[in-house]
């Protein structure tokens, strides 16, 4: 089979969060399968050009309409990391991609609108006629409907779509200006409900939405958040879409990448461990404390890994730290702030617990550093808000640091509470799980997590196993792929 991955994101070349890891990691697994797969990207300004190999013109004259004119682009290919990458530069003066970011523009809409006609039109003209076009998150959601209303017309009537949403909050959100641009000229036909308007907006139409309307098959990326985005708040006021098609609807778990995250092979620990021989564990978690100034002593290390904004639930991170310290416990946090108050905030907290020899807080990000505490730590908090998938804990579980995470998205897909389970044996379950937003819940769940640790030292370190033996790896979620690209090329 032939896929072509339409995304915003790969990494490591172009990361912003978790799409691209999906995407990069999910293409490698189709190719171990036997498959070929290609990728079309934007090509940014700022993007990671170390992690591009063999980097050629692959296509110098592509001629995207826009506008009722053309704007003139090239294409170039390189390999990610063993993945084939085509990225699309355009040579206007809008410069869609030389912005020095990925995302935050005032014109977003009119930058990924262009990205999706620009890769369709490349694809026409290159003679790229792949059995599946996989598109990711709002960016790409009007490629299902470029392929339907004017591709299909053109020589790409046998191409089928899988539309995967990773997070439904950004929806792209734009004006009938749009679909002029496009070439999407019938304004009234695109503004009739069940095609593009937005489902609260007369006057707008939805990228996402029409991603919904017009693919073969719609995925989020967790089996629990597919229900709460089509039954509860958190389809964002798309649930009446999800609902009428929701034969067409479902979720398929994220995985991770076990070359990359795996304490018996990662480059990033001085000591690699496995879950038959654990000693390497304390010893990364001496060597945690060493780096961070933070005291030897015999206490469990609290973590958190993540950004810090109100989606990851921010007030539970900064209850989690002072509740561990209360609870002779250590803390580590690892994360950088989305908005200038909450960075304000965690700035403070920082000068203040600055001399505690149980306390560090890393503000900003650092790949090398988030896989010496994942390594270091017995514990890891999650307390979300709202999570599609969630990747942390899935790290977590396989470095040994036992996840405390709330049940929500993909976090209850993923880790199942020691204590209270109803649906695994006590051999399947792997962490601590509370549901409520509050200080209490997250107490109920952490304190749990830590008197383990001091009480039954022998339960804890089997529950660590156990969660360092789940298989959280690209594997399944490949399977339930191939099985929706195979159903919809046959459909």
């Amino acid at each position: 089979m032939y896929i072509i991955q339409i995304a915003s994101e790969c990494a490591p070349v172009i990361k912003a969060g978790g799409l691209g890891d999906v995407v990069y990691g999910l293409s490698r697994e189709i190719e171990t399968r036997g498959h070929a797969v290609e990728i079309i990207l934007p090509m940014y300004d700022c993007m990671r050009y170390d992690h591009v190999w063999g980097m050629h013109d692959a296509y110098k004259d592509l001629w995207v309409p826009w506008q009722g004119g053309a704007i003139h682009c090239s294409v170039f290919c390189g390999w990610v990391h063993g993945r084939q990458c085509f990225f699309i530069q355009p040579h206007s003066g809008d410069n869609f991609f030389n912005r020095g970011y990925y995302y935050g523009a005032l014109d977003d809409h009119m930058r990924f609108a262009f990205f999706s006609k620009a890769a369709m039109e490349f694809m026409l003209v290159s003679g790229k006629r792949p059995d599946v076009i996989h598109c990711h998150d709002w960016q790409t959601g009007l490629v299902p409907v470029l392929l339907a209303e004017i591709y299909r017309w053109h020589g790409m009537g046998n191409q089928r779509v899988c539309y995967t949403i990773h997070n439904f909050k950004h929806q792209g959100i734009a004006g009938a200006d749009v679909l002029w641009c496009l070439g999407l000229n019938n304004e009234s036909y695109y503004f009739q409900y069940d095609r593009l308007r937005d489902n609260f907006n007369p006057f707008a139409i939805n990228f996402m939405k029409g991603g919904i309307v017009y693919s073969n098959y719609v995925n989020t990326v967790s089996p629990h958040h597919a229900w709460e985005a089509r039954y509860g708040d958190f389809g964002y006021g798309l649930g009446h879409t999800l609902e009428i098609h929701n034969s067409k609807f479902g979720g398929i778990l994220n995985g991770i990448d076990y070359d990359v995250w795996n304490p018996q092979v990662d480059r990033y620990i001085p000591y690699s461990y496995t879950p038959i021989h654990l000693e390497g564990k304390a010893e990364n978690k001496k060597a945690l404390r060493e780096r961070l100034l933070l005291k030897d002593d015999n206490k469990p290390i609290v973590c958190y890994i993540g950004r810090l904004d109100d989606q990851k639930g921010v007030h539970l991170v900064h209850h989690a730290m002072y509740y561990a310290l209360g609870k002779h416990s250590q803390f580590v946090l690892l994360g950088s702030a989305t908005e200038p108050s909450i960075n304000t905030w965690f700035s403070h907290e920082k000068q203040f617990l600055n001399n505690n020899p149980d306390c560090h807080l890393e503000l900003g990000f650092n790949e090398e550093l988030s896989h010496l505490i994942y390594a270091g730590a017995d514990i890891i908090v999650v307390p979300s808000n709202y999570e599609p998938c969630g990747l942390t804990q899935m790290i977590g579980l396989k470095y040994g640091a036992v996840p405390v995470v709330r049940g929500v998205g993909g976090l209850i897909n993923t880790v199942f509470d020691y204590d209270y389970d109803q649906y695994h044996s006590p051999e399947e379950r792997n962490g601590f799980v509370f549901f409520q937003t509050d200080q209490a819940a997250l107490e109920s769940a952490l304190g749990r997590a830590i008197d383990l640790w001091y009480h039954q030292p022998d339960q804890f370190e089997q529950l660590r196993v156990q969660g360092m033996e789940s298989d959280y790896s690209w594997n399944l979620p490949g399977e339930q792929y191939m099985k929706v690209y195979d159903f919809i090329r046959h459909k």
